[in-house]
C-alpha cells in the first residue's frame, strides 16, 4: 500500500440550520412573521485518513453522522468547516477528474431506470463516462460474471428481486472502475444469502482492482467479513479509529466461555472462576477477564469433567448497541487509537 492517503479528513464538520416552529395556527403565523432558527451539528471535527486499497468500516447508530460524512466525501454537500480531499481532489468542487475516480452507492436509493432493463441504464452510464461500445460490453460481462448476473440484466428493473436489483446497482456504480467506493448500507433489506454474495463480490473486487472502500452497514456481518479497520462515531464525533479487535477488547474486557459438563453441579460450584451468566443443567456460560482467561480455563479443565468448551468474544453488535444505550446522548469517550486532533466539543 502507498503511504500517501487517498482520503484525508481534517477537522471535518457539518452543521445544518433548521427552523424553529411551534405547532398549530398561532405557531404558523409567528413563524411567517418572525422566523427563528437553530444550528444542528451533524458532524463535528472528524480526523482520519484512508490508504489506497483499504476496506474500512464506518459504524454508528442512526443519526450519528455517517451518511452526512459520506455525502461530504463524495462532494454532494459542502463542509461547514475543516478540510477534506479524496484522490487528490476537493470533493465539493465536483471536478471531472474527481467524479471519474469515486462512486457512491446507497442501499435506499437507486440509479437504475425502473421500467427499463438494467442493460439500458448501463449503456447510458457507459456513454456518460466515454466508454466505447466494445470496452463497455467487456466490463459489463466481467462485472456481471463476478456478481452472478445473467438474464436479469435484460428484465425490467421492477421485475427483479431486491437482491438482484442491488447487484445491478453495484454493477452500474462500478462500470467506470472507480478508485474509491463509498458504500452506504449496500446490503440493506437483503436476505442472508444475498448479503453473503454481495460481501464476496466486494472482497473479490477489492482484491482484483485495489479499490479503496468505506462501508457503512447496520449488519455487523458485513463489517466483520470485509473490514479489519473501523471508524466509530456517535453524535457526529469520532471516538474509535483502529482495528475491530481493539474495539472489541475495549468494549468487552471479559471473554465468554461456554462449557458443557458431564455432571450436574450447582452454580455456586463455579464461584471464583468468573461471572456466571447462564447455568442450565449441564450447560454453563461464564464471563472471565481476558488477562485471567488461560489460568481460569486450565483450572476448570482440571477440576471438572468438561465435555465441550468454547471461548469467544461477545457479539460486536451487542457490545456497540449496549455502549450507545448506556451513553444515550452523552458525549463519546476518547478514542482507543486517538486521532491526531481531538474532536471538537459540543456547541
Amino acid at each position: 500500500m502507498s503511504e500517501t492517503p487517498i482520503v484525508v479528513a481534517e477537522g471535518l464538520s457539518k452543521s445544518f440550520r433548521v427552523p424553529l416552529k411551534q405547532p398549530g395556527l398561532a405557531g404558523t403565523l409567528r413563524h411567517l412573521l418572525h422566523r427563528e432558527h437553530r444550528d444542528v451539528a451533524a458532524v463535528q471535527g472528524l480526523n482520519f485518513t484512508i490508504a489506497p486499497g483499504e476496506m474500512v468500516g464506518f459504524l454508528g447508530p442512526n443519526g450519528a453522522g455517517k451518511t452526512t460524512t459520506l455525502k461530504m466525501l463524495s462532494g454532494l454537500i459542502h463542509p461547514s468547516a475543516g478540510r477534506v480531499t479524496v484522490a487528490g481532489c476537493v470533493p465539493f468542487r465536483r471536478q471531472e477528474r474527481f467524479l471519474r475516480q469515486i462512486t457512491l452507492v446507497m442501499g435506499n436509493r437507486q440509479q437504475l431506470i425502473w421500467d427499463l432493463p438494467p442493460l439500458d441504464s448501463l449503456r447510458v452510464n457507459a456513454a456518460v463516462y466515454g466508454l466505447d461500445e466494445q470496452e463497455a460490453r467487456r466490463r459489463i460481462v466481467e462485472l456481471a460474471e463476478m456478481l452472478e448476473l445473467g438474464e436479469e440484466l435484460t428484465r425490467p428493473v421492477r421485475k427483479l428481486s431486491l437482491g438482484q436489483r442491488m447487484k445491478a446497482e453495484l454493477l452500474a456504480a462500478l462500470l467506470h472502475r472507480p478508485a474509491v467506493l463509498f458504500l452506504d448500507e449496500p446490503t440493506l433489506g437483503l436476505d442472508v444469502n444475498a448479503q453473503v454474495r454481495v460481501r464476496d463480490f466486494l472482497a473479490d473486487y477489492n482484491r482484483r482492482t485495489g479499490a479503496t472502500v468505506l462501508l457503512t452497514s447496520h449488519y455487523m456481518g458485513d463489517i466483520t467479513a470485509l473490514c479489519e479497520r473501523v471508524l466509530l462515531i456517535h453524535d457526529g464525533q469520532l471516538f474509535h479509529d483502529g482495528s475491530l479487535d481493539a474495539l472489541t477488547s475495549r468494549l468487552a474486557p471479559c471473554r465468554e466461555v461456554r462449557l458443557e459438563l458431564r455432571q450436574l453441579l450447582p452454580a455456586g460450584s463455579f464461584q471464583g472462576y468468573g461471572t456466571v451468566e447462564e447455568h442450565n443443567g449441564h450447560q454453563l456460560r461464564l464471563l472471565i477477564p481476558r488477562q485471567e482467561l488461560t489460568e481460569r480455563i486450565s483450572t476448570l479443565l482440571t477440576r471438572f469433567e468438561v465435555v465441550d468448551l468454547e471461548v469467544r468474544d461477545p457479539p460486536i453488535e451487542e457490545l456497540i448497541g449496549a455502549l450507545f444505550r448506556d451513553r444515550g446522548g452523552s458525549q463519546a469517550p476518547p478514542s482507543v487509537d486517538a486521532p491526531s486532533k481531538p474532536p471538537s466539543p459540543d456547541p
